[in-house]
């Protein structure tokens, strides 16, 4: 991502790992302000030439001691740019610049009570009552501040952590041991305000119009008169993706809608009757199930699935654009999510997941990628469909898998398994709408799971399937709790499932949050 054409100001993240790095840009972005993740090791004539206003150090998962940390480099620190640093980076500062850094007596995890030393500029109004000069924070910590750096004072404090909050006021490089970017520290939307605005002079001027502009200028200058291809399963991502691509390049767009048999019950049907006679697009349907499966039979590593698939996928977009000809890129509706959970590809964050569109992609392509969400969450591209005029049909659909039921099924894939999910999953679905539930959960889907158990129907004895309810509630996917659905709710969709869908005799209902659990099974 590069800085935008029409917009001047940026701020720079730089990710030492944290597994919510993105969410530190998605809040700068949600306040107004262009933001981009990048590497901790950015190069600094790189730094220079994108001219941020400001620089924020992530937190991450090591200790600034630790073997192969992540670390700045010092020459950062002396650009003349306002710098935050949140936990890790807060202890980068102190380690770079002369101060100690030591394990803590007493670990910090979870909310603190802070107490604010100083409120002339980072923590200026926010204290909820003058009586009081606490606000509660997130906290997630081993390490702590210890000595400040030299020309550095402490700005807030909390029971534990003696030095919680720092700042050098003439170079304008501040640090905070909590997290700012969660919604469990009270005022931290407030706090990253005042670094934005107070103290990088930022002005609140990007939107999710602002981005479809610059992603259109994007899209048509790396296109030139060349072909893309989109990648359309008919969800929110590729939804907006396709309507995005067709504003920007009209009939050099063709979208391709493959029905790999492992969709939901109707989709591709519902897929193509929309997009052919409501959108009018370049639309190719191609039923590929029986390719698929045979390349899954047998295979049950949920990581070999998503790459098999992967590569399946990109196998048959590279064949039809053969046949269309002129064609150079391969359009996917990849989001940061699916990113982060795939690959450290910016710092040293974990692995996860492989997602089929990412990490589960060959290594050598003949088709270049066009992923224009790729740093974006689920909610954002919500807010640029409503921007590029989609309606609630898409914009409030829930999210759908690539790999799609062949994650749900855990183990072997085979079409009577699916005959038996894609019934449950319509009749929960359905339950879940009718109920007026279904805009309140994030995400709904049954799983099939590998297991028989005893059951009794019509005075005989059963050995049959059990399918698992998975309902989550978030905002991003970052995070989640299990949906509350009713118990009269859950009842109906378990009666429904046992007795209209045959080989189910159990049903069982998920009350796993992220962390630790994903939202999908595998």
């Amino acid at each position: 991502m590069t800085a935008p054409t029409s917009q001047s100001e940026l701020i720079i993240v730089l990710d030492f790992g944290s597994q919510y790095s993105q969410l530190i840009a998605r809040c700068i972005r949600e306040l107004g302000v262009y933001s981009e993740l990048h590497p901790f090791n950015l190069p600094i004539d790189k730094i220079r030439e994108l001219q941020p206003k400001g620089i924020i150090l992530s937190g991450g998962p090591a200790s600034v001691y630790g073997k192969n940390a992540p670390h700045s480099s010092k020459e950062l620190f002396e650009i003349g740019i306002p710098i935050l640093g949140i936990c890790y980076g807060l202890q980068m500062i102190a380690f770079q610049l002369g101060g100690q850094v030591d394990t803590s007596v007493k670990r910090e995890y979870g909310r603190a009570d802070m107490f604010i030393d100083d409120d002339s500029d980072l923590f200026a109004d926010i204290q909820e009552d003058d009586q009081n000069p606490t606000i509660n924070v997130w906290m997630s910590h081993g390490d702590a501040i210890s000595r400040l750096p030299r020309n550095f004072e402490r700005i807030a404090h909390t029971k534990n952590s003696p030095i919680c909050a720092i700042r050098n006021k003439e170079r304008k490089i501040f640090g905070v041991q909590f997290h700012p970017e969660v919604v469990h520290t009270s005022k931290g939307k407030e706090i990253l305000q005042n670094f934005l605005f107070k103290i990088c002079g930022c002005k609140s001027e990007w939107n999710a119009g602002s981005f479809v502009e610059r992603k259109l200028e994007e899209i048509r200058s790396t296109v030139g008169k060349e072909k893309v291809i989109c990648a359309l399963s008919g969800g929110v991502d590729s939804s907006v993706l396709a309507v995005l691509l067709h504003k920007a390049i009209d009939k050099q767009l063709y979208c391709i809608h493959i029905n790999n048999g492992l969709m939901r019950k109707g989709e591709s049907e519902k897929v193509v009757k929309l997009y052919r006679n409501t959108y009018h697009f370049n639309l190719d349907y191609l039923d590929a199930t029986d390719f698929f499966l045979k390349k899954l039979k047998g295979v049950i590593d949920p990581e070999k699935k998503r790459r098999i698939i992967g590569k399946a996928f990109i196998e048959i977009f590279e064949g039809e654009a053969k046949k269309i000809g002129n064609v150079g890129f391969l359009a996917q509706g990849t989001l940061y999510p699916d990113v982060i959970e795939s690959t450290s590809f910016r710092g040293p964050s974990h692995t996860i997941k492989t997602h089929h569109n990412v990490g589960g992609l060959p290594a050598k392509m003949n088709l270049k990628l066009i992923e224009p969400f790729r740093e974006l969450f689920k909610d954002e591209v919500r807010n640029v469909g409503r921007t590029l005029g989609l309606t609630d049909e898409f914009i409030n659909r829930h999210p759908f898998p690539g790999p799609g039921l062949a994650v749900r099924i855990l183990g072997e894939i085979t079409k009577e398994k699916l005959e038996v999910l894609r019934e449950a999953d319509d009749i929960f679905i359905e339950e879940i709408q009718n109920a007026g539930l279904y805009n309140t959960i994030w995400q709904a889907f049954a799983v099939l799971l590998p297991v028989h158990t005893v059951g009794v129907m019509g005075d005989q004895r059963t050995y049959e399937n059990v399918i698992a309810l998975r309902a989550v509630t978030s905002l991003d996917g970052m995070t989640a709790d299990w949906a509350q659905i009713p118990p009269e709710v859950l009842y109906k969709i378990s009666n429904r499932i046992v007795n209209e869908v045959r080989g189910v005799n159990r049903v069982v209902y998920d009350i796993s949050s992220k962390p630790p659990s994903t939202i999908e099974w595998e």
